[in-house]
């Protein structure tokens, strides 16, 4: 979203997410068998979402089911892009430049989380190759320790394969996605404490790996 999202209702999805959101539903469903589970576990104010990364659908995948707009991060000059910097602008999202996208990813990610947003970001840092969890990178702490809301892992499992790296079209691939149990601002503010690191990354790589068993064995049941 532009820079008023903090004069509109986080909780509220503007005309332009809806009518992404409808057109997205229907086509996921028809073409991946779409489906997600746990998404009553999201809190009702501002959450982070840690979610692993398989492909450049993912927040879509994600986000096309919820009843509340999510915030990524995305390069600012794609917003110069005519049609697509304009979806951009309208559907939540927020610029970040290269030379700066560290600070200026945590602070607009964290005055985000403030409103009461959900933040979704891919600690992995790219797209894993074959589908399987990579090594999560330490940047997400600084966001969890200023934000000081809840942090969600969530999985998705087939993406990678619906749409792989140098695709043009989709594949009608089975996609799935898990939300795993909050960890409350209570224990994250904890494991954020100068120490636990380690801790804390282990954490969530333990909780994203067992979301994503549980997407790949609820994708490839019969």
């Amino acid at each position: 979203m532009n820079a008023s999202a903090a004069e509109v209702d986080p909780h509220a999805r503007n005309w332009v997410w809806r009518i992404i959101q409808l057109l997205m539903q229907n086509l996921f469903v028809f073409c991946f068998r779409y489906r997600i589970s746990g998404a009553e576990k999201l809190p009702v104010g501002g959450a982070l979402l840690l979610i692993n990364h398989q492909s450049f659908i993912d927040p879509l995948v994600v986000a096309v089911a919820l009843k509340r707009p999510v915030s990524y991060l995305a390069r600012h000059n794609l917003f110069d892009v005519p049609v697509i910097g304009w979806i951009l602008k309208n559907a939540y999202v927020m610029p970040i430049r290269r030379e700066s996208a560290g600070t200026e990813s945590i602070r607009a990610a964290v005055e985000r989380l403030k409103q009461g947003y959900l933040v979704g970001i891919f600690p992995e840092g790219t797209r894993s190759r074959d589908g399987h969890l990579q090594e999560i990178k330490p940047g997400f702490l600084a966001i969890v320790r200023r934000g000081q809301v809840p942090v969600i892992p969530i999985a998705v499992a087939g993406a990678g394969q619906a749409y792989p790296r140098g695709a043009l079209l989709t594949r009608p691939v089975t996609v799935r996605v898990v939300v795993g149990d909050p960890i409350t601002v209570e224990e994250a503010a904890g494991l954020t404490q100068r120490g636990r690191e380690g801790e804390f990354l282990n954490r969530i790589t333990r909780d994203l790996q067992n979301c994503l068993e549980q997407a790949e064995s609820w994708r490839t049941a019969h």
